[in-house]
């Protein structure tokens, strides 16, 4: 009886609507900008009140905060059911990732609770440092949430030391009561970057934009249909005089090596333009999400760092994940990651290549690259707020490692991230 009275405190008004308050103004800026509204002031005031609340509420409000953060900014995780025709699982999807996010929270407010035992400045402490490590805790490898992401287009860094020193300083105005301590959030504006201008982008470039659903990208009565599309694409380019042009991640709906015509049509454009695109790959019997790379008659192929948890790779133990693969996939294997990213060069320049989910996570960014190549097929999450949230993660990253990122994407827009900051493609 006793569990049952604790599990239903949770479960009060004021408890629910407190967290879904906090998660809303949390999301407030990623659903500002899907709508096209990007304001630094209004970003920076709602991030800064996110954190405000969160740190002087308790884990049962941490528990209905992680909750709805995750409805709010992972929803469309579960979007791609319906490609496979299991659109009445996309509840439980949301679901399922929203409780998981719920339990994380509850487990770390629970932590700072007990440490408030020893010395009540420890409750705003330890949350305050859960916080700042949050973006290190990646459930089922899934690493999107990074709390200080809600300051990636305001005037506030996204430097961990950045996110730090607005954490202590709103500890500080809480535990003393004075928000003359606020004063400490002006030592986080990033002001070696802010006025950075962006520097010109080569003309050269064509960075290309599709809008092909993932229906019809797999019919096969469309292949022809769509490989002429990319034809055109590239020999438009050649036309126009750009020496490299960036086609989306599996703009090809095959394993392009398989294809020997293909192969030697694009291996004789490459002769007039460096060509990246993106296709599947079969390297003996693994499969892999690659990008192919051809240049001067000849072709490379970099194949994916960072699999989508689910998606491309089952994150469970090897019986549940057959079950899944089994119910949701066909039985379909899973893709199989390469060890490190890729790094090529085109006209003595140098480029990470990243294909669309990895290109937002850190482990691509290692050696921090100057320049990367990002293609994606957002298609199988559209219509979503995902297409929004990873131009966001791409310009945080943008600006953490200072890497100009070019980016074709099919289903959403193409765009040019440099110092954090969008060039929009013509």
């Amino acid at each position: 009886m006793s569990n049952i009275i604790k599990i239903s405190a949770y479960f009060t008004t004021k408890n629910i609507t407190r967290g879904f308050f906090i998660a809303l103004l949390s999301a407030s800026s990623l659903y500002l900008d899907w709508f096209g509204v990007v304001n630094y002031f209004l970003n920076t005031l709602l991030g800064l009140l996110t954190f405000y609340y969160l740190l002087q509420s308790d884990k049962k409000v941490w528990f209905w905060f992680g909750f709805f953060m995750a409805t709010l900014w992972f929803w469309w995780l579960s979007i791609s059911f319906k490609n496979y025709g299991f659109a009445w699982a996309i509840p439980i999807g949301i679901l399922f990732s929203s409780t998981i996010f719920g339990l994380i929270f509850t487990f770390f407010g629970t932590i700072s609770e007990y440490l408030a035992h020893y010395h009540k400045s420890l409750n705003l402490l330890s949350k305050a440092l859960i916080l700042l490590i949050f973006s290190t805790i990646h459930p089922f490898g899934f690493d999107w949430y990074k709390p200080e992401l809600v300051f990636t287009n305001s005037y506030i860094g996204v430097e961990k030391w950045q996110f730090a020193l607005v954490l202590l300083s709103l500890v500080l105005s809480i535990y003393k009561k004075q928000f003359l301590f606020l004063l400490l959030i002006l030592g986080a504006y990033p002001y070696a970057s802010h006025f950075k201008d962006t520097k010109k982008v080569s003309p050269n470039i064509a960075l290309s934009n599709f809008h092909i659903n993932v229906v019809d990208k797999w019919k096969p009565e469309l292949q022809q249909k769509h490989i002429g599309m990319v034809f055109d694409t590239i020999d438009q380019a050649i036309a126009e005089k750009k020496s490299l042009v960036i086609l989306p991640e599996s703009i090809f709906a095959l394993f392009l090596n398989q294809q020997p015509n293909l192969m030697e049509a694009l291996l004789k454009r490459s002769h007039q333009i460096t060509i990246v695109l993106g296709a599947l790959y079969l390297d003996g019997e693994v499969p892999r999400n690659s990008s192919y790379i051809f240049k001067k008659g000849s072709y490379t192929v970099a194949n994916k760092v960072v699999l989508v948890p689910f998606g491309e790779v089952n994150p469970l133990p090897d019986f549940m994940g057959k079950i899944i693969n089994d119910l949701f996939f066909d039985g379909a294997p899973d893709y199989v990651a390469a060890k490190r990213p890729t790094d090529y060069e085109v006209n003595g320049k140098t480029f990470r290549n990243a294909i669309c989910y990895e290109a937002c996570s850190e482990p691509l960014y290692e050696g921090k690259p100057k320049n990367m190549i990002v293609i994606s097929n957002n298609g199988w999450v559209v219509p979503s707020i995902e297409p929004t949230q990873q131009k966001i993660l791409l310009q945080y990253y943008s600006k953490k490692y200072g890497t100009t990122i070019y980016h074709s994407a099919n289903m959403s827009a193409s765009y040019i991230v440099q110092n954090g900051k969008i060039i929009n493609v013509e």
